[in-house]
This record gives structure tokens, C-alpha cells and sequence, in this order.
């Protein structure tokens, strides 16, 4: 066998790193989902936010295989940022926004350095 066919193993951190990101994007979306005073657009948003934890659960998985993947948080995450900021900035947004969107940051900070670390690009 090719020694270069073998492929090493991810670190079991990763694996918890993204079973995480599975979990608090699951609950965060089901939540949004199950929510009866939410309007349509937010239960959608909430489903959404759940496929992303199912994306994370798969990642954890099987992160090498999956680990391009990951750019799709990537996308998702810094575009959540870039779009609600403002309006945290201007407190036109329920107050728990805010530290969701510290969360992301951190997520997109670790995926981005989960795949500087597979070399995935």
C-alpha cells in the first residue's frame, strides 16, 4: 500500500470543535423554528440555521472527507455578521443577537483555521 494513500487521522478536538457547532447551531434553529410568535420568514431562517447544524454533525463525523464543506459556514456565518451588525451596533435587534453574533465569530475563526489546517481550499 502507498503510504501516501493513508490518510492521517483529525484531531478528536475537531471532532468536538464541530459536534459543538452542530449542537448550537441545532438548538438555535430549532428554537426559531418551533417559535409559535415568529413570523414565517424567521421560522425559515430558523430551519436554515438547523441544516447548517446537520452540515456541522457531518463534519464531525467525517472531517477530512467533509472539510470543504466548511466554506459553506464560512459563507453563512461571516455573511450573518456582516449583515446584523449594524444592526446591533444601532440596538434595533433583540439584545441576545449580539452575543450569538460573537459566537459566530468564533465559529468562523475556528472553521477557518480547521481548514488552514487540512489545507483545504
Amino acid at each position: 500500500m502507498n503510504g501516501s494513500m493513508v490518510e492521517r487521522p483529525v484531531a478528536t478536538g475537531w471532532v468536538v470543535f464541530f459536534a459543538f457547532a452542530a449542537l448550537y447551531n441545532l438548538v438555535i434553529g430549532i428554537g426559531g423554528m418551533l417559535d409559535p410568535a415568529a413570523a414565517p420568514a424567521d421560522r425559515v431562517v430558523g430551519l436554515l440555521v438547523a441544516c447548517f447544524g446537520i452540515l456541522y454533525a457531518l463534519v464531525a463525523w467525517a472531517p477530512r472527507r467533509l472539510a470543504p464543506a466548511i466554506w459553506a459556514g464560512v459563507t453563512g456565518k461571516t455573511g450573518v455578521i456582516i449583515l446584523l451588525y449594524p444592526a446591533v451596533k444601532a440596538g434595533t435587534v433583540p439584545e441576545i443577537t449580539g452575543p450569538l453574533l460573537i459566537g459566530d465569530a468564533l465559529f468562523t475563526i475556528g472553521f477557518l483555521a480547521f481548514l488552514w489546517r487540512m489545507r483545504v481550499s
